[in-house]
């Protein structure tokens, strides 16, 4: 799982790495402003982000705005800073000074729940609704009939056309079914 750390001092942000290196965690990346997160969260795609409640271009809740959405933020900041409560579910707080416990046990809860939200999503995408079911079967219809394929070349034939394009199968079935229609 990724990790990024964001502080306005570089030093601030290469001692949360040292000391989350120390803790076992891996894959940590050090950055010291909003863009460099930003940047950093799009490529890596999910994972946890560790930052302060200023950095060098953004304050903490502009970067929480455009958090993607498999990324969740742990704020670390004086008890001033706190953050409104009931904001964002993906935003957790902990007030200065922490402790290597706390941050461990803080870091792996978030990571376990970023997990969770990948797995949910991907459970989603797997389950097809009746009417995408019957899309997809019209298409092999339409491809068996015209096409004289049997029922697992057009369902073979289906899943390239998705992979190919670029979209999921309902859709491959949908072009299909528009270009046969």
């Amino acid at each position: 799982m990724n990790i990024i750390v964001a502080f306005a001092k570089a030093e601030d942000a290469h001692k949360f790495k040292s000391i989350l290196l120390r803790g076992g965690y891996d894959n940590i990346t050090a950055v010291t402003s909003g863009v460099q997160a930003l940047s950093a969260m799009e490529d890596l795609g999910s994972g946890v982000i560790v930052c302060g409640y200023r950095l060098a271009d953004m304050l903490y809740s502009d970067l929480a705005e455009d958090l993607p959405g498999y990324f969740h933020m742990l704020m670390i900041a004086s008890p001033d800073k706190a953050p409104a409560s009931g904001g964002n579910e993906r935003l957790i707080y902990l007030p200065t000074p922490v402790t290597k416990d706390n941050l461990y046990s803080t870091i792996s809860m978030m990571m376990e729940g970023v997990s969770r939200s990948r797995k949910k999503a991907k459970e989603k995408r797997l389950v097809r609704s009746d009417a995408d079911r019957q899309t997809i079967s019209k298409a092999k219809e339409v491809l068996m009939d015209k096409h004289h394929m049997t029922e697992p070349q057009a369902h073979k034939y289906l899943q390239r056309c998705s992979m190919e394009s670029g979209c999921n199968m309902v859709e491959a079935a949908e072009m299909v079914l528009s270009l046969n229609g």
